[in-house]
């Protein structure tokens, strides 16, 4: 069951999809996640130019022309609320601290060099006292007091704000991208089945199709493209099988009935000749010829027009009949035949030529394989089933379901068939609706059952 699955067009599709889809949702949350750090960062280097701005905005020559820092109000009570978290320094074009914030942060500061008009990023592992690490800035900016330089940073710890937020977005992101791909992957196996669904209606109606209905084409409507070229060449294979049946069939009818004037001539010429062994075996064989001429015309009607199966048949009547016209010729091969009808009228929808055809078949194959001096039993049922036993070898397991095969004959076969009669059973049995069983018997030989639809048997009261 694994490798078909496995060769499935839609399981294969479906497998594709959801590795892409897998694939692109990882690829989708590496890309958000960088991005939303990589914004972060930017966010913050940008609020850190800004401070550095505000700061130059402020810082004025005082009274006595010494560069002087004056905040407002507001910016002081900013920075005294978080004075180990935001730190800043500033010196004047000489060099000189302007101001900082903490001091210990304006020493660390007036041993650098001045920065540029370009920011320049640094890492301050610490500060006198301090543990925590800072994360700052150095930019080069004009103000009223003349060129300044300018550092601001801030403690790595100031940022866990960021970084939380950050973590609950990729938290949402990795359950909803799992969610999303999931109902994308459902909305995709829909789409696939939808579009697959023309090729598994044109599939079945191919799987029905046999020698019987080689009249049959496939739909090539609503198909994708790609599968119309493959239906158009089946159906091509189909009309050139269509027509070799049908001459097959036309030579076989054609065959037979040329057949039938020649052994009617020789069969009356023996009956004029004297009696005598080679005129036996001539006329046992001639027989044989006329039988096997009959079941190849029985053959190829039966392949050739449909059975008109619409009339009502007495089951009983029909297989009574069958009895009595062979009866004679069952008691000159050495064989009786006994009928157990049922109690009551079994009436079924078919065609009474056809069942009788059928019973026929099943009696003479009977006839010919029981012992000599035994008795063949044909038995009506009132569930609408007909039996018929023989006293004979039997049909071994392994052969039970070929022996309906056409001009198949097992090792045991009598010499006397060609392989056609329990063919032809078969073909009219499944025109009926019905079908032919072949089960042991409970003394021995083998008993056929023609089975009919329980819903065309029955029996008025």
């Amino acid at each position: 069951m694994t490798a078909p699955r496995l060769r499935s067009l839609q399981l294969r599709l479906v497998v594709r999809l959801a590795t892409l889809f897998i694939v692109g949702s990882a690829a989708l949350v590496g890309v958000l996640v960088w991005r939303a750090y990589d914004t972060a960062g930017t966010l913050a280097e940008r609020e850190l130019s800004l401070r550095a701005a505000d700061l130059a905005q402020y810082v004025a020559p005082g009274p006595d022309g010494t560069a002087r820092l004056a905040l407002p109000a507001v910016l002081r009570e900013a920075y005294a609320a978080a004075p180990d978290s935001d730190i800043f320094a500033i010196r004047g074009r000489d060099g000189r601290v302007i101001a900082a914030m903490p001091e210990a942060f304006g020493a660390v500061a007036e041993r650098w060099p001045a920065p540029t008009d370009d920011p320049s990023y640094f890492h301050l592992p610490g500060l006198a006292g301090q543990t925590q690490d800072y994360y700052g800035l150095g930019i080069g900016l004009d103000s009223a007091a003349g060129p300044l330089s300018i550092w601001v940073a801030r403690a790595a710890g100031a940022t866990a704000l960021v970084h939380s937020l950050l973590e609950e977005f990729v938290l949402d992101i990795a359950w909803v991208i799992p969610l999303f791909m999931l109902l994308a992957l459902g909305v995709a196996i829909l789409a696939i089945r939808s579009t697959l669904r023309p090729i598994r209606e044109v599939s079945e109606i191919a799987a029905s199709i046999g020698p019987s209905t080689t009249s049959v084409r496939l739909p090539q409507a609503n198909l994708p493209s790609e599968i119309v070229p493959l239906v158009s060449a089946v159906n091509s294979a189909l009309g050139r099988l269509e027509q070799g049946f049908a001459m097959q069939r036309q030579f076989t009818a054609n065959a037979a009935h040329e057949l039938r004037t020649p052994l009617a001539i020789i069969t009356g010429a023996l009956e004029n000749l004297e009696p005598n062994p080679e005129v036996g075996k001539l006329k046992i064989d001639v027989a044989r010829m006329n039988r096997l001429v009959e079941q190849l015309l029985s053959v190829a009607r039966l392949d050739a027009i449909a059975l008109d199966v619409s009339g009502k048949v007495d089951l009983n009547d029909v297989a009574h009949q069958a009895v009595a016209n062979l009866a004679p010729w069952a008691l000159a091969q050495g064989r009786t035949i006994a009928f157990v009808g049922a109690d009551r009228p079994v009436i079924v929808g078919g065609n009474a030529y056809a069942i009788d055809d059928a019973i026929r078949n099943l009696i003479e194959n009977a006839v010919v394989h029981a012992p000599p001096h035994t008795e063949v039993t044909v038995s009506v049922s009132a569930d609408g089933s007909i039996d018929v036993r023989d006293r004979g070898p039997g049909v071994p397991q392994e052969d039970r379901e070929r022996i309906f095969e056409r001009f198949w004959r097992g090792r045991a076969a009598s010499s006397h068939g060609a392989g056609l009669g329990l063919a032809i059973v078969a073909e009219i049995m499944k025109a009926h609706g019905g079908n032919v069983e072949v089960n042991a018997g409970p003394h021995g030989g083998a008993v056929f059952t023609l089975v009919f639809l329980p819903a065309l048997a029955h029996a008025p009261r």
